[in-house]
Parts: C-alpha cells; structure tokens; sequence
C-alpha cells in the first residue's frame, strides 16, 4: 500500500511539474546574495559582447572609410561651380579648340560635346591604304605645325607642313543666343611647288558623344548641311558651302559610331575605291555615302564632308545656333576676313605690349617665334570630362575617381594631351601672363579634384579619346604618390591680386580655395615627410628592383635623375624640402589675408628657409653642394647575369644592376638640378658663401654650363648619360630642360637685384644663360618646324616629343624677362 501511494504522489508530481524542472532535476535553492553575483557576471558578459561588437563595426566602419576615402570628394564647396563652363555663364569660352591631341578639332566645355574636326589625306600616291592625318603623331613625320596666333576666347589660326603641301585652318567664333553661339572654321591647301599637280581630300566631320541626334542632308554625293541637336546646344546646323577650288569632287559618309576615339578607324571601314578620271586610270579613295549599321540605336551619330580636289583648295565649315535671333549675315567669304582680321590685330597689339619683345631687341622673325610658342601654350589647352582610375593600400585592384571635368593645358599636342600635375604649374605661369580669367579657371578645375585625403592625382587621364593615347602601364594613379606642388608658382601672383582686389567675388573664390589648398599642403605634411623633422621624401620609388641603375623617381618630375641609389624611409630630398617651403609662405600669405591662422605656416616657411637647419641636412662638405641623403653607393653597373642552363634557347635575359661597392648612408653627391633647388626657389641668402659657390658651378662647362642652356646633370656626374635600364635611355642626366633653366633665370635674376657681395656675378651669368636659351631654341626652331621637349647639352639640337610647347613655351618670359 505504501509503494502504491508513493507511485502514485510521484506521477501527481510529475504532472504538476513546474517548468523549472528538467529531467526530474529539481534546482538548487540559490541565495540572494549567490543570484546578483550571476546576475551581474551575466552583465558583464552582455557588456563585453556588446562592447567587442560596437567596436567590431566601428573597425569595419572605420576601414571603408579608409577605403572610400581615395575616390571620395573632397568635402567643401567647389570653387568651380558645376554650371560655370555653360554657355549661360561662359560664353565667350564655350566653344575652342578644346582637342589638343587632333591636327584642327572643337569642341564645347561639357561632358558630352559633339566632337568636330579635320582628316586629310593625298591622293595618287600609290599607297595601300592612304595615310590618314588625324591625331597629332609624330610617326606622321610632318615637318611642322602649330598655332601661330590664338587667344583662348575667339579665335585661333594654325599652320600645318606637310609633305608635299601646306594647311591652314583657322576659327573664328561669334557670339549670340543661349547656347554659345556661332562658329566658322575656314581650311585652306596650297602646293609647295609649281610642278606636278597635288590632289588632296579633306574630310570634315561631326560626330555625337552620347545623348543628341544629327539629320545629315545630303544632295547627290555633296553633304550640304548637317541640322541637329542636343541638351547643351539645343537645335542647330552645320553648313559646308561649295569649296574655291578647281573641278572638286564631294563624297560623304552617314554611319554610327560606338566610341568617339575611333572616329578614324570608322571612317576607313568605310572607304571604297572609284576612277577620278573618264578612262579609269586614277584610283582614288572615296567615301561610302550613307553606312548606318542596322543595328544601331537611333539612327545616324556621325557624318563626314569630303572634298577632294586638285590644290589650291579653300573651304568653309559654318556652325550656327538656332537660338541666335539675331544674325545680321552668316559668319562667312569677307564677313569671316574682316572679323578674323580684327581679332589678329587685337592680339598681335596685346601681344606687343604685353611683352615688350621688339624693345628688348627682338626682330620680328624671332618675335613671330615667340608669338607661335605662346599661341601654342594657349591653342594647347583642352577640356576634358571622366574618371581617373586610382588605387590605394586598402584595395586590391583599382577603382574608378568620380567623373568630373577638367580645363587645363597639356605637354605635348602628340605625346602627352592630358594633363599633368607639375606641368599645370609650369604652364600657368606664362597663362596667367595672358590671360589670367583663364589661368584661375584651370587651376580652380584642378583644385577641385582633391579627394576627402587632400590627394590630386598627379596624371589626368579623363576620357575615351585621353585614355587610348595612354600605354596601360601609366594608366593607374596611385594615392601615396606625389608631384611638385608647382600651383604654388602662379598662385603667389593670383592670390596676390586677389588680396589687392579685395572684391566680393574674390574674397568668395579665397574662401573656397583656402580649405582646398589646406587639405592639399596637410597631405604633403602628413605623406611625403621623411623621418625626422623638417625633412621630405618623395614616395613611389621601387626598392626591389634590380633593372634599374638608380631607381626611378617620377612622382619628383625628374624621373631617372640621380637619388640615393637603394631608397630607404631614411632618404632625404632637398627639392622636396624647397618645394614646401614655397607652399608654407603661399599658405601663410592667403591665410593671413583671410584672418585665418597663418602663424603656423609661417613658422614652417622660416624653418625650412633657415640656411643654418637647411645646411645641416642637405649640404654636403665633400661635394661642395646641396644634395639628397640616403642609402648610396655611385659604382653600379648593368650587366647581364650568368647564363642559366635551364634556360630556353633564344631568349636574351635583361641586363641587371650590379654594385661594385656595397652602398651607405651618405649624400648623394651628383651635381644636377636637384642640387640647385635651394638657389632656384630663393632659400639661400644673397650673403651665403654658398650662393658663390652655386654660382660658379652653374658656370663651369664640366658641371651644368653650355652654349644652349643647362644641363641636367653635371658631366662629371658618375651616372652622366647613362642608360637607367637595358632599354631607358638617359633623360634628366644631361639634356637641357627649360623649365628649370627659367627657374633659374628667375633666381639669377633675382639675386643680381638684392643686395649682397654675389650680385655682379649673378647679373653676368643671367646675361649670358639668357641669349644662350634663346637662341639656340630659336635657331632649333628655325631648322625643324618645332619647339621641342629638351635639348642635347653638347649640339643644342632638339630632343624627345615635338611639338612641346607646354613648359618649353616659357622662353617667351624669359624674351620678356617675367619671372
């Protein structure tokens, strides 16, 4: 009875179980005291856990942030607004010669313009296929081309040397209406000799960059007229009135392009063969009519005039705006001479008075180079619209920059039509001489293309038809890279003017800058430092390599100029150093002007102008000059390694460095530019028994001193020459580069008007270094057509891409004496 009652009280526990109770475990009375120790250890647990995973996300939070930040805006209000290219804001500008990399194209300051522009080719030359001229190219071999008078707003005239014949073409714009207005662009041909005829066709097209429609008229093969629109332009017609020219012959072609760059190669897909004469003897090339795929979307988005004839050829193309209500006479035949004469006088009087070259002595056959070269700086200037691709330490593989605009000048019409960073400084400084609206507007552009880490990519490379001229290698901008913050060279003038004006708009546009420039001289300041204070280095050069001689260094625009030859962070870069002490008295000068805090960038201009400190890091006793630091050794040498059995047979091993002595810590001491950087931007004072001893080298003709200029190098260099790979041959160890040797007449010139015991001495080398520059430029320019990258230090002649008429065009202020 007793078991019965017990089963039963557990099966009636059972039932009644609380569910506290699992698996017949009934828990432990726990006392209070026990029950808030759990309590609070569960806390911690909860705090901890919430804790690591706030500060989980913040890490990842924190390391997107790292990682957006290399394609992220800058945060402040742009100094150029994003409407302030249009044609409401700036019609004067709205339409130029904005394709510096074709013979003769225009094109409007937006994103997506329609591109307009000139091929040409030779008839009967027996040549499968005919070469096209296009795209500037040197392989072109052309004897010579390039502006001979433009001034950036209304009007350009260029002359172009061909084999067998000359062009020129010219522009002239008109404005009018709410969408920029007219334009006239007239190209004419004539023979170089009286003797076999010459027959050329010229082909002038139209072509759409995206949104828009064109509606081609045609009558019989002659393109008559081409009507249009688009979003920037609204509606408007392209007219080709009949050519002055004997017995011409029209064709056409109407097609479909998919990219703009490829404009030439749709064009020749698209030529047939025909008989210029009754018997069927004179083949010649001819265009196809009207070509539009069937599949392409919305009909027709390019359209090519052509006119081939026996030369002389004359031939307008006339662009009209149907928002132009009132329109006396179309912008053509005398109407066209009349304004392009006026406006060639109203540059040649500015000009002249602007420069003053016939006072200084100048003739008119080298004043007539000097015009082309400044012409050409001003006729070089583009517009360009896309993404940088750029890449930082946070990501594997590159990403694009956000699109933006850029207006700026470029090197090199054929081998570099892009723009560059340092070169921008450079160019800006004879812009700004001319035309300083124009100056302020490319360097504003510029400005506003700082990221949120203050980093302006260094190679602007925007676009379709900019990228194809670009080997892949160069393509990718990387965000630890820097260039010479040369902006501060013709901002010293605008800012200046800007503080005298003191208007509302320019104290608006100061306001603007000062967060941009700030954000830009921070990033050096936290970047490119060395490894102690008031020290630089320039980042990007490659410690591993073994194919190099002395390691390049391109972020420091002097490419293979010698640096310490194994790059360590311990390395130390006098021009770098000169370069931030030009930034810091810029930044002082426009802070203070603003009430802002200009203190601290004053004290870092007289530490880095302090000759004392300067002297204790750069200058080197045993060489007897200002140098780089660092891991070094001069006897090196490329070779080729042993041969490797293992090897297949046929191929060749590159050379490879091999050092003679091991390197050490020591100044690099390899007399060049670099050397000279404390003089050039003015650090050393007039009083320095440095200063005589700079002096002196640049004049000893076994250092920097020719006929033609100054070297880069010294020819007692160790590396004076030399190849830096199997393949690279010398660059900035030698030739003559006129950038630098303006800078250098700019300090010349300066220390031979400051009071000191060097003063005689620095006039009469500024004398001599002067004539020397010009004319040797002016007698190269004479023999080939062209103003050239550099020059060779033992012939003068003209080496690397032509034309340069990028910071080549400054001897036009060293005519002028405008430093």
């Amino acid at each position: 009875m007793t078991k019965d009652r017990s089963d039963t009280r557990r099966r009636h526990l059972v039932k009644n179980k609380p569910p506290e109770i699992v698996n017949n475990h009934v828990p432990t009375r726990v006392s209070s005291k026990t029950k808030q120790g759990m309590d609070f250890r569960t806390k911690l647990i909860g705090i901890f856990v919430t804790t690591v995973s706030v500060a989980l996300i913040a890490y990842f939070r924190y390391q997107q942030l790292l990682k957006d930040a290399v394609n992220t805006p800058f945060d402040s209000p742009k100094i150029i607004h994003d409407n302030s290219s249009s044609a409401l804001v700036t019609p004067e500008r709205f339409w130029g010669s904005y394709r510096p990399h074709t013979y003769f194209g225009l094109k409007t300051r937006t994103a997506h313009s329609p591109v307009v522009g000139l091929m040409w080719l030779q008839q009967f030359t027996g040549k499968m296929p005919p070469p096209i001229r296009h795209w500037c190219n040197q392989d072109d071999q052309i004897k010579g081309y390039g502006w001979t008078a433009h001034d950036g707003v209304n009007f350009g005239v260029q002359e172009i040397n061909d084999d067998n014949f000359v062009l020129n073409t010219s522009f002239v714009k008109r404005s009018g209406g709410i969408h920029g207005g007219d334009w006239t662009a007239k190209i004419s041909v004539m023979p170089k000799e009286s003797g076999s005829p010459v027959f050329v066709s010229l082909m002038f097209y139209m072509a759409l960059d995206g949104q828009g429609h064109l509606n081609p008229v045609a009558s019989k093969n002659r393109l008559t007229e081409i009507n249009g629109n688009t979003e920037e332009l609204g509606n408007f017609r392209m007219s080709f009135p009949k050519a002055s020219a004997k017995s011409p012959k029209y064709h056409h072609l109407v097609t479909y392009t998919q990219s703009i760059e490829k404009l030439k190669e749709v064009m020749m897909g698209n030529i047939r063969v025909d008989a210029w004469d009754k018997a069927r003897t004179m083949p010649y090339f001819i265009l196809g009519g009207r070509m539009v795929p069937r599949d392409s979307p919305g009909g027709p988005n390019y359209a090519v005039h052509q006119i081939t004839a026996q030369l002389p050829i004359e031939m307008e193309v006339l662009f009209e705006s149907e928002s132009v209500e009132d329109r006396t006479e179309p912008l053509s035949g005398e109407t066209y001479d009349k304004t392009l004469h006026k406006y060639l006088a109203r540059f040649d009087q500015k000009f002249t008075d602007l420069f003053q070259l016939q006072r200084k002595g100048y003739n008119k056959s080298v004043t007539k180079f000097a015009t082309s070269a400044m012409s050409n700086m001003i006729g070089g200037i583009g517009y360009f619209y896309g993404s940088s691709i750029v890449q930082s330490k946070y990501h594997k593989e590159p990403v694009n920059y956000w699109k933006a605009p850029l207006y700026t000048a470029v090197p090199s019409r054929p081998f570099f039509p892009r723009g560059f960073l340092w070169d921008e400084g450079f160019h800006n400084i004879l812009i700004r001489e001319w035309d300083e609206s124009i100056s302020r507007d490319i360097l504003f552009h510029w400005l506003d293309l700082l990221n949120s880490e203050g980093w302006i990519p260094r190679e602007q490379i925007l676009g379709e038809e900019a990228r194809a001229k670009v080997p892949a290698q160069f393509v990718v901008q990387q965000n630890r890279n820097a260039n010479p913050p040369t902006f501060f060279l013709p901002l010293q003038k605008i800012i200046s003017n800007m503080i005298k004006s003191n208007t509302d708009k320019d104290r608006a546009i100061l306001k603007a800058l000062y967060p941009r420039l700030k954000a830009w001289y921070n990033w050096y300041n936290s970047t490119q430092v060395g490894s102690q204070r008031s020290v630089y280095r320039w980042r990007g050069r490659d410690p591993t390599t073994n194919k190099q001689l002395n390691p390049q260094t391109l972020t420091s625009g002097l490419d293979d100029y010698p640096r310490a030859s194994h790059p360590t962070d311990d390395e130390r870069h006098v021009d770098l150093r000169c370069w931030m002490a030009l930034a810091s008295g810029v930044m002082a000068d426009i802070a203070r002007a603003l009430n802002a805090d200009w203190e601290e960038y004053r004290a870092t201009y007289q530490m880095l102008s302090d000759n004392k400190l300067l002297d204790e890091l750069h200058w080197s006793k045993e060489g007897q000059q200002y140098s780089d630091y660092g891991f070094h050794t001069d006897k090196v040498k490329l070779e080729f390694p042993k041969v490797n059995p293992n090897q297949p047979p046929g191929q060749q091993p590159e050379k490879v460095r091999v050092e003679i002595t091991n390197p050490k810590y020591q100044f690099v001491n390899s007399f060049g530019y670099v050397s000279l950087f404390p003089f050039l931007l003015k650090i050393v004072e007039p009083s320095s028994p440095k200063l005589f001893t700079i002096l002196n080298n640049i004049k000893n003709p076994n250092m920097l001193w020719t006929d033609y200029g100054l070297r880069s190098l010294a020819r007692s260099a160790k590396l004076y020459k030399r190849y830096n790979t199997q393949h690279d041959g010398p660059y900035w160890r030698g030739a003559i580069w006129i950038n630098m040797n303006y800078l250098t007449l700019g300090a010349l010139n300066h220390y031979s008007l400051t009071e000191g015991p060097y003063q005689e001495l620095a006039k009469t080398i500024y004398k001599d270094l002067r004539n020397n520059i010009v004319e040797n430029m002016y007698r190269q320019y004479i023999k080939t057509g062209y103003i050239w990258e550099n020059y060779d230090d033992k012939t003068g002649d003209g080496k690397g891409s032509h034309p340069f008429t990028g910071w080549s065009a400054l001897v036009v202020l060293i005519m002028a004496e405008k430093y």
